[in-house]
């Protein structure tokens, strides 16, 4: 008989802000929290080879997984950013016993203008594009005001 090992998140993470030339950034409401907004979010994987899944790689596919979007054909930017942040309580049950942190990485998906994307249903359940300073006010992460904050400063405007 087979013994089942649960599969837990690996704590490290990829969030890709999607925005426009001209800061129109895409936020998409989750599905499994309802009023919490967000940006493309998602944690690495373990690969078949049994390595771990390079961070701009999990940008791309989450980009993939989340909007439809093929992030190689627009303006992907790793930042070279990061932030250590507390796993929320009532999400720590995807992770190992004691896993508390996670480690997110941060990039920038830069399209010419705003267009349609399909949701994955189980994930999101509503999109807008918004200009970058109300994406700010309508995030719950602390970590995606900050990313958005870095946008605004890498287009020198202020928060």
């Amino acid at each position: 008989m087979e013994s089942h090992q649960p599969v837990y998140k690996i704590p490290v993470s990829a969030l890709v802000l999607i925005h426009t030339t001209d800061l129109q950034v895409l936020i998409m409401e989750r599905a499994d929290k309802p009023g919490l907004w967000q940006s493309v979010t998602g944690s690495l994987e373990q690969l078949p080879n049994g390595e771990l899944e390079q961070p701009m790689a999990a940008a791309i596919r989450e980009v993939r997984e989340e909007t439809g979007l093929d992030a190689t054909e627009y303006k992907l930017m790793d930042w070279q950013l990061s932030h250590v942040y507390e796993i929320y309580p009532h999400w720590r049950f995807r992770y190992a016993p004691g896993v508390t942190e996670n480690t997110e990485h941060v990039f920038g998906l830069e399209l010419p203008a705003p267009v349609a994307v399909q949701l994955a249903p189980r994930e999101h359940v509503a999109y807008e594009w918004v200009d970058w300073r109300e994406a700010a006010k309508r995030v719950f992460s602390w970590t995606n005001v900050e990313a958005l904050r870095k946008l605004g400063e890498r287009h020198h405007l202020i928060l």
